[in-house]
């Protein structure tokens, strides 16, 4: 018996000319998908390097006559990179905490414990996402005005706390680990808090690492709200920094923005990537089904 693990399509299947012209219409269909999404990416990247003539060439040229660096060091005179990034990683670690401590006990108590009328506050979360964000962030600024938490951090902190998704995302997960597994612990004198932090925690690297990366590319990229609820500028993000510096700027080329730009989008790729592996390690490795 060959080693090699079968895959949904045998060497067999191949020789058939229906199966072999199916896989090619396949493969140019992700094909064309890839160079959709990466042709943005290397638009803003070669960009970076040409000079304001080359951007504005007609017919366009994809790739830069010569590599002008200055583009990098002139965009740096326009926004204080390291200050929004101080800035943006204090909101992630708050928004990274919060779900940590109470997304993820809510979610392991409707998943985990026997609470009474559990379905019906499952399906009110679950109703929740149905609604249009826009349509309560009138009432969400309105509540933090009358908190005294304009301007400050904690009107990001605090609505981390309440998210559905990430309840629901979480409590799905929780489903699937075997509930005798925190039963045996509770016998032997568990609390429900230890049961989570020594079993859950540990179990849904997965999900957590999931979560992270929606954290920190939300943080990352939102510019809209934080304009909103911070008055100081010295406490924007980077989101909030480069749109109102360099993306609505008028005095700046375009080369200049491409090259800024293009340092903002490396960090998410990178958290992006440093993270992918763990989850594709957790998934292989855990989920126990009851």
């Amino acid at each position: 018996m060959s080693n090699r693990e079968r895959s949904i399509m045998s060497s067999y299947d191949f020789k058939k000319n229906s199966v072999r012209a199916g896989y090619s219409v396949m493969l140019l269909a992700l094909l064309a998908l890839a160079v959709t999404m990466l042709y943005p990416f290397g638009t803003t990247i070669l960009s970076s390097f040409k000079t304001k003539q080359e951007i504005f060439t007609f017919p366009p040229s994809f790739f830069p006559k010569q590599l002008e660096w200055s583009n990098y060091s002139e965009g740096f005179l326009y926004v204080d990179l390291i200050r929004a990034s101080w800035n943006t990683l204090v909101l992630f670690a708050g928004n990274a905490i919060i779900p940590l401590i109470i997304v993820g006990l809510a979610a392991f108590s409707l998943s985990q414990m026997k609470l009474p009328v559990r379905k019906g506050i499952t399906l009110f979360f679950m109703s929740t996402l149905m609604i249009p964000s826009a349509t309560y962030m009138i009432p969400s600024f309105l509540n933090l005005q009358s908190l005294g938490l304009i301007d400050s951090y904690w009107a990001f902190w605090l609505p981390a706390g309440a998210n559905a998704f990430n309840i629901m995302l979480l409590k799905s997960f929780f489903d699937g680990i075997n509930k005798e597994l925190f039963e045996a612990a509770r016998l032997d004198g568990a609390s429900e808090l230890r049961c989570f932090y020594k079993l859950a925690v540990p179990m849904s690297v997965p999900v957590f690492s999931t979560l992270l990366i929606f954290s920190f590319t939300s943080t990352w990229n939102d510019w809209y709200w934080p304009s909103l609820v911070l008055t100081t500028p010295e406490k924007y993000p980077i989101a909030s920094v480069v749109y109102r510096n360099i993306v609505q700027s008028l005095n700046l080329s375009w080369n200049v923005k491409f090259s800024v730009l293009t340092v903002v989008m490396a960090p998410p790729l990178v958290f992006f990537l440093i993270f992918q592996r763990n989850i594709m390690h957790g998934l292989n490795l855990s989920g126990i089904k009851g």
